[in-house]
């Protein structure tokens, strides 16, 4: 019987891991008063949940017969250092790069206006800047015959322009379709989506053709159909205004 106990005794189960738990739970708990104090809060309750985390680890006697944590003596004690903010910092570095950007795109679009004035192209091309970025809009006449995504040859004359100013970004660049919404049924276009999209396409190889700076990986093509109009199409000239193509200069930052 006496042996038996002994056994029993001899298999009880090993309790070597809870050292390792408890480096754990001090880790954990270093680790959530550094977050909590990088949020800026004041030092007051900072102290108050410094102190609870010793009461709910520690146990601690001292803290648990006092129902509030001690307050620091403020007479003598010199300021609480301020813990850098490590968004605050990444939020004034994103802010001046967006600053910086906007520069860039309003230099461009200053670039892209006069270039429209000078050779008498007011309306063909067209720029927009807005928070997103610069859009270029082209007319579908300046580009390509009616109902067709071949590209007329005296597109050359401001493709190839576009193509220079656009060399030197950064940003990605999207190419976009857009039709009225007067149906198309060929062998060749199904849609007013095929034919945005097939136009977007060709006009985008286009610019890439033209320079060698153009990185394939910054440019998309897209085709919306008459889905994304910029006037109304009860009127012709609402549908000429619709059928276009677009050049959009994505921002690489944000306010």
């Amino acid at each position: 019987m006496s042996r038996n106990k002994k056994e029993h005794h001899e298999e009880h189960a090993d309790e070597t891991w809870l050292i390792p738990y408890s480096d754990l739970l001090t880790l954990l708990l270093a680790l959530f008063i550094v977050l909590f104090a990088s949020a800026q809060l004041d030092q007051k309750k900072f102290d108050q949940i410094a102190a609870s985390f010793n009461v709910a680890f520690n146990g601690s006697p001292a803290l648990l017969e006092s129902p509030k944590p001690p307050q620091p003596d403020t007479s003598q004690a010199s300021p609480a250092p301020q813990i850098p903010s490590v968004m605050t910092a990444m939020s004034g570095i994103n802010e001046k790069a967006y600053m910086q950007e906007t520069a860039q795109l309003i230099e461009l679009k200053k670039m892209l206006d006069k270039y429209i004035a000078d050779n008498g192209l007011g309306g063909d091309l067209s720029t927009v800047l807005t928070d997103d970025g610069l859009m270029i809009r082209i007319q579908d006449t300046a580009l390509f015959p009616s109902g067709s995504a071949d590209l007329r040859s005296e597109s050359r004359r401001f493709g190839i322009q576009i193509a220079k100013l656009l060399s030197p970004l950064s940003q990605k660049i999207t190419v976009s379709g857009h039709t009225d919404t007067v149906p198309i049924n060929t062998r060749e276009f199904p849609s007013n989506w095929e034919l945005s999209s097939r136009r977007a396409v060709n006009f985008m190889k286009f610019l890439m053709a033209q320079e060698t700076g153009l990185k394939p990986e910054r440019f998309s093509a897209t085709g919306y159909g008459e889905y994304r109009p910029v006037a109304g199409n009860d009127t012709s000239e609402g549908r000429a205004t619709n059928r276009r193509v677009e050049v959009f200069i994505q921002r690489n930052y944000r306010p």
